[in-house]
């Protein structure tokens, strides 16, 4: 029985293609109960790597049971068939990703920056609250809604935090995600407390949401390296910013991550605190066209080998390429669910309670 067939039978009607990778694929569709569109991702796990299948699924799945949050996107139903297809039926990011809305349509102002920028970080703060950390934080992994509204998906890197007996977290030696969101310690191969890495990312996505530019070049891993150690940060002088926005980029985009911001203090900063837009963020004014040209062609086509573990010095990589859990897959509705070998399966896994 073919994708269509067996969706209609569980009361979807299969749309368009939004991507395909080698052993899974996302597709849009119409579900008769909710009464809207969907984004069903479709993995074959004849096809998936073994690694992905026993290591980063079993995380995924675990996490998936736990978060729900307005921000984050929704899971709606998982299943599986009996010929190892895994169905996941989730949250449609109707108006793209945070990237391409960049690209599009420029910089954003620091009001509706500020507004977007709190959803997701009020997202991160609530995954660490329950030690749940991402890892893999970056503009394509933000889909819109259709009030422009930020959700935060894709799970594949993410893991619980473990801590020692004295409820110290342990260090992190799986170094992984896209190069041009990493901290210089991932960069380096040097074991990372991973909460800390969320708010380095953080602040490149803050950085690239009000320059419409990428902080730093990663087409040379090495030069990048060097200029983040130096807690280099150039904004455009074309923007104008505010000193508290600078203050804040700044501060998360500390190599010494000893001093760099937690979620907490990125929450109570001040340029957070400023007064909310009353405009809706569909309305909002931004200028077409004004993003840098490294933005414009920026892909995070370059990140961490393979998830890789153990040390190794990225900065005598000339020429990197990630391969996520979803390897070859380049798409970015990538909703983060998927089905361990359970004896559920042909039911629904998961149903959310009203998000928080």
């Amino acid at each position: 029985m073919d994708d269509a067939a067996i969706l209609k039978k569980r009361g979807y009607v299969l749309g368009i293609n939004l991507g395909e990778g080698s052993y899974a694929k996302v597709k849009s569709a119409y579900s008769d109960r909710l009464k809207f569109n969907v984004a069903v991702k479709i993995i074959n796990k004849k096809k998936a790597p073994r690694d992905f299948l026993e290591r980063f699924l079993p995380r995924e799945i675990e996490i998936l049971a736990k978060v729900n949050h307005r921000a984050i996107v929704k899971t709606y139903e998982i299943f599986e068939t009996s010929d190892g297809k895994v169905y996941i039926v989730m949250e449609l990011g109707v108006q793209g990703d945070l990237l391409e809305f960049i690209k599009s349509r420029g910089a954003i102002s620091e009001d509706v920056a500020r507004k977007m920028f709190h959803q997701l970080s009020s997202a991160i703060k609530y995954c660490h609250d329950l030690d749940v950390v991402h890892r893999d934080l970056k503009c394509e992994n933000l889909l819109l809604d259709k009030d422009f509204n930020i959700k935060l998906s894709d799970f594949g890197f993410s893991r619980r935090l473990t801590r020692d007996e004295n409820g110290k977290p342990i260090l992190s030696k799986t170094f992984c995600g896209s190069a041009a969101y990493a901290a210089p310690e991932v960069l380096q191969g040097i074991p990372y407390e991973p909460k800390i890495y969320d708010i380095w990312s953080l602040g490149v996505i803050l950085f690239i949401m009000v320059c419409g530019s990428m902080p730093y070049d990663d087409s040379n891993i090495g030069k990048m390296l060097k200029i983040q150690k130096e807690h280099r940060v150039h904004f455009p002088k074309s923007k104008s910013l505010t000193v508290e926005c600078k203050d804040l980029i700044y501060r998360m985009l500390q190599p010494d991550v000893a001093r760099r911001l937690h979620i907490e203090e990125v929450f109570n900063h001040m340029w957070m605190q400023a007064p909310k837009p009353r405009v809706p963020l569909a309305t909002s004014p931004v200028k077409e066209g004004e993003c840098s040209r490294n933005l414009r062609e920026f892909k995070s086509d370059k990140t961490l080998p393979a998830c890789f573990d153990g040390g190794l010095a990225l900065q005598r990589q000339t020429s990197l390429r990630i391969v996520t859990p979803y390897q070859a897959l380049e798409w970015h509705l990538v909703g983060t669910s998927f089905l361990p070998p359970l004896s559920v399966l042909g039911a629904p896994l998961l149903r959310f309670a009203p998000s928080v």
